[in-house]
């Protein structure tokens, strides 16, 4: 792609963003659970254990700090099937989320970024379904400083397996197939899998907190 064309596609969707977001579905406010009027909308699209989201997540924190209020963050999570115990790390998420509170979710999300190694493939590839769950449950308890006892009975609601299922069935409607994947105010930001960094955000983000 030439440079003219790359300067085309960054017009293109600056115009895009202008339009109103998608607020809908379900996934984690980062701060306030609502969207105001003439915030610019960040979706982000996480698998806990996929090094390319955990590589987003600084920059993406940097962004939100300096923009304050004039920008708004959703993530929604995106369990790959070829990650290893992505599922059950998504539904321990939902479940925190649940159970305590989306900033304790966050903290969990942010563990799991920060120790993927422990739920690797290959960390966990002799372990049963059951071993590495309640490894994760004992993770997750001590991550966010609330009782196993009330993660574990997540595990055995029906409700949290439906809401990560549908969470991940919403991203596929939507286009979604790698992590992470962004969009701003509704529309696809970057390819999924790319780790956009704090130079990017601003290049696209600026203009938008202008208007």
């Amino acid at each position: 792609m030439g440079l003219g064309s790359k300067k085309l596609s960054v017009v293109l969707l600056l115009l895009l963003c202008l339009l109103s977001p998608i607020a809908g579905q379900n996934g984690l406010w980062y701060g306030d659970k609502s969207l105001k009027a003439g915030q610019i909308l960040i979706e982000a699209f996480f698998d806990p254990v996929c090094p390319d989201s955990r590589n987003s997540w600084p920059p993406l924190k940097e962004v939100l700090k300096y923009y304050g209020d004039r920008v708004k963050l959703i993530t929604r999570l995106f369990p790959l099937p070829y990650h290893a115990n992505a599922f059950v790390a998504s539904r321990a998420i939902t479940i925190v989320n649940d159970v305590v509170s989306t900033s304790s979710a966050y903290l969990l999300l942010e563990a799991f970024f920060n120790n993927q190694e422990t739920f690797s493939g290959n960390s966990t590839f002799n372990l049963s379904r059951a071993v590495v769950t309640d490894r994760i449950v004992k993770f997750s308890s001590k991550a966010v400083g609330h009782s196993q006892s009330a993660i574990q009975s997540g595990f055995q609601n029906d409700e949290t397996d439906y809401l990560t299922r549908v969470g991940f069935k919403q991203g596929g409607i939507r286009g979604v197939y790698g992590t992470p994947q962004f969009f701003v105010n509704g529309f696809i930001f970057a390819e999924p899998g790319s780790a956009q960094n704090y130079s990017t955000w601003r290049a696209v983000l600026d203009p938008l907190v202008s208007k």
